[in-house]
């Protein structure tokens, strides 16, 4: 039962892993929000991007898959004849990057050191179960040429526009993005809507990282900003504060069998994550997130960058 199980987790995240030549977009439809000032959130297929838009051009934030290039580059002039001057990675999936190459060749990529490494030198992501899938190295026009270790600030459009650092949450180089002016901040897949969350424990995330992360960004936000997050409907402080405490209780209960001594399969049978069922998504069920957690907090995982010959 366990490989069969396995088996399932393996198709179902391989098939949300795989290349984009492989996926039908001609059917995906642009939707574009005026979230607040100058701030725009355009929602595909993978993660959603933020824009900031004005008289002097265009800085969006991550830029789903290559074949939506053409899709999202004809949303943006709905809204603006302006030139997009700047992109912006969140982190180095393919949901959230896969347009690079195609929006380098006029705009240049910024994210953090960890995002160009793991985009150059390829490796995994996952480990569900012990099944870890391949990321492939990504071509040169494909990396960022503008990389940062903490923070970076791109002033245009009146903004400060604040890529900020936060290590080992989602994957190793998350950044969450500020719009101060517009009272906007774009959250990366540090933060979604559709239930528990994925982290990429083989790309260097975890919960702890995560749980951080949002515990200090909470502070650092107006009480009315508009929340972007990495997949799902705009959102506000109050949704990111109930993910919090869902990763805090969960995380807490699984530690808890563990300092008891209980095995995974234990806190499988005893159900441990039954109160938060209603996280349970059809992306990350209650069991996938149980195991995440679990080999989190064991240490079954794997950061190290794997090259591919």
């Amino acid at each position: 039962m366990r490989k069969v199980w396995i088996l399932v987790i393996a198709m179902l995240f391989a098939s949300l892993l795989t290349t984009a030549q492989d996926r039908d977009f001609s059917k995906v439809e642009m939707k574009v929000t005026k979230v607040s000032g100058n701030v725009y959130m355009l929602q595909g297929a993978g993660g959603n991007i933020g824009a900031s838009i004005g008289d002097d051009g265009i800085v969006i934030v991550d830029d789903q898959y290559a074949p939506l290039a053409d899709k999202i580059k004809a949303a943006l002039k709905g809204i603006t004849d302006k030139p997009v001057r700047f992109v912006i990675n969140t982190h180095y999936h393919e949901d959230h990057t896969g347009g690079n190459a195609i929006f380098q060749q006029n705009a240049p990529i910024i994210a953090q050191d960890n995002v160009r490494k793991r985009l150059e030198e390829g490796g995994t992501a996952g480990n569900y179960g012990g099944v870890n899938f391949p990321a492939k190295p990504q071509p040169k026009d494909a990396l960022p040429i503008i990389t940062f270790e903490h923070d970076v600030t791109v002033h245009l459009n009146g903004e400060d526009i604040r890529a900020l650092h936060f290590p080992s949450g989602h994957t190793d180089g998350d950044s969450v993005i500020f719009f101060p002016k517009s009272n906007v901040v774009h959250m990366g897949d540090d933060f979604v809507t559709y239930g528990f969350p994925f982290i990429d424990l083989s790309g260097g995330g975890s919960v702890e990282g995560m749980i951080s992360a949002l515990e200090q960004i909470i502070p650092k936000l107006p009480a009315d900003v508009k929340v972007i997050p990495g997949h799902g409907p705009l959102s506000n402080l109050d949704d990111v504060r109930r993910f919090v405490t869902m990763l805090k209780d969960t995380k807490a209960v699984v530690e808890n069998g563990i300092k008891q001594g209980k095995s995974l399969d234990q806190l499988k049978q005893e159900n441990v994550l039954a109160p938060w069922q209603k996280w349970s998504g059809d992306f990350i069920t209650s069991e996938q997130w149980l195991v995440t957690l679990y080999n989190d907090l064991t240490g079954k995982k794997s950061g190290e960058f794997i090259k591919h010959n």
